[in-house]
């Protein structure tokens, strides 16, 4: 029965075909679906899983990473004295706006950390160093937003809210999906460039009575714009905001008492671990925005098309030989047998299907990564499911192929 099962299955190769591209297109958009979802999960709480913090102490008020409200620096000059901890460092995090000199503008969402701490700093750093921070106004980005920087290398200049920013570094894999192009500074540049007062970039004057209006980019297209340089950032002060403490428990300290002791004694703060923390952050996203139901019905679409073609393919194949089943009843063979043909058949064509199709997918999803910085993370968890829904799909598809075997009568062998 197994040699007849193949013998059906490369019978007519066109018509294999045509279901093995059925089969692998419903594979494709269920694993990419389901890689996007999963990649875009993770990249919202990137850089909490990146960091070294033990806990993460953010206000009472946060709903997940990029939606919640400032600390004053007093509470991270407070969290370095209570009793347990090992470090504590700031960090800030707050929209502001790119602008080349060519005045093209582009949100950006400006990272401040302390380039020569411990809990906190950007990752495969693919040129330049961490420790370049420690000049004002340098910044560190990740190769995904070049283009939309406008930055074509290390060096290359533009301003933040009207201050500049030279780029010192490039980074792989340190961006998310869901938020602008991360801008990695130190602190104290960090804290000059959301507090910088936005200017206009049209010039106007007053000439023989009439107002004239000039675009300083406009001016100045082929050359940087000629100011005196701004002031070096100052350190940032305790009346000064942070976005999030990050802290680090002594050896031995039991996190959970530290987090009681930290909320205890900073006012209007909560504290979180880092596992709760990024936690947090993805149950927002999976639960609280349509991104989840969007992929998942993707997915659907690709499990009813499989099913409507693997079934389509089988009842042919099944109608093709309907005689051939007949003579095999007419000879005693039970319907568990040709039941079994069948069935074997579908999962042939599943296995012939699965392969090329999760490879295809595991090339999209490295393309994707190395040349626009999103993450399609297909798992082995994800693939073995992969597998058990193509499965599913060639044997529920064989039960309408199975039907017309139910109503073969054996004497269809001797009409003419």
């Amino acid at each position: 029965m197994v040699d007849l099962a193949r013998k059906n299955l490369l019978e007519d190769i066109p018509r294999l075909l045509v279901a093995q591209a059925g089969i692998m297109f419903a594979v494709s958009l269920v694993t990419i679906e389901t890689g996007i979802f999963n990649g875009f999960v993770r990249s919202t709480a990137l850089i909490i899983d990146k960091s070294e913090a033990d806990i993460w102490v953010a206000s009472e008020e946060m709903i997940h990473l990029s939606l919640t409200t400032p600390l004053p620096v007093e509470h991270l000059l407070q969290a370095r004295q209570i009793q347990g901890v090992d470090a504590a460092e700031g960090l800030l995090m707050r929209s502001a706006r790119w602008r080349t000199f060519q005045g093209e503008i582009a949100p950006v969402q400006v990272i401040g950390f302390d380039p020569q701490g411990e809990l906190f700093s950007p990752w495969n750093v693919e040129s330049g160093q961490v420790s370049d921070l420690t000049e004002p106004y340098t910044a560190i980005i990740d190769s995904s937003v070049q283009n939309a920087l406008d930055v074509s290398a290390v060096g290359d200049e533009a301003e933040v809210n009207f201050l500049p920013v030279e780029v010192v570094g490039i980074t792989q894999g340190n961006q998310s999906i869901v938020s602008s192009p991360f801008l990695y500074t130190s602190l104290s540049t960090a804290n000059a460039y959301l507090n910088a007062r936005l200017k206009s970039s049209v010039n106007c004057t007053i000439q023989d009575g009439n107002i004239r209006c000039t675009n300083i980019y406009e001016r100045n297209r082929d050359s940087k714009i000629t100011e005196d340089p701004p002031p070096e950032p100052p350190p940032l002060q305790a009346s000064d905001l942070v976005t999030y403490i990050l802290v680090s428990a002594e050896s031995g300290q039991d996190v959970e008492q530290l987090k009681q002791r930290l909320e205890s004694k900073l006012v209007g703060v909560r504290a979180y671990t880092r596992e709760e923390m990024a936690n947090r952050t993805r149950d927002y996203w999976k639960t609280r925005t349509g991104i989840g139901f969007i992929l998942g019905l993707g997915a659907a679409v690709g499990v009813v098309v499989g099913v409507v073609v693997v079934g389509q393919i089988l009842y042919a194949s099944v109608s093709d030989n309907i005689k051939e089943f007949g003579t095999l009843k007419a000879m005693g063979a039970s319907d568990r047998v040709l039941y079994g043909v069948i069935i074997e058949q579908a999962l042939w064509m599943g296995v012939f299907g699965y392969i090329p199709g999760m490879l295809l997918c595991l090339a999209i999803s490295s393309i994707s990564y190395s040349t626009q910085g999103i993450l399609i993370l297909i798992t082995p968890t994800t693939a073995i499911a992969v597998f058990g829904i193509t499965t599913v799909i060639c044997v529920s598809a064989a039960v309408f192929a199975i039907q017309k075997v139910f109503r073969i009568d054996p004497a269809i062998v001797f009409k003419a």
